[in-house]
């Protein structure tokens, strides 16, 4: 059994309170995770042609307002 299944496993034998408790820690720990890579990406340069085409497109007037 992979560790993937033994994960899988633990978490359907949770009970409410601690599935809850792993679903909050869960989506904490992700966001950390996604918001590292979101910011080495940043660094490295990755995003320069994402965010050169966003001003471009708001200084064409090809946006609209919030």
């Amino acid at each position: 059994m992979s560790h993937v299944e033994e994960i899988e496993k633990a978490v359907k034998n949770l009970p409410d309170s601690e599935l809850r408790r792993f679903r909050e820690w869960f989506d904490a720990f992700d966001a950390q995770k996604w918001d590292a890579q979101i910011e080495a990406d940043a660094s490295s340069g990755k995003l320069n042609a994402l965010a050169d085409a966003a001003i471009a497109d708001q200084k064409n007037g090809h946006t609209k307002p919030l």
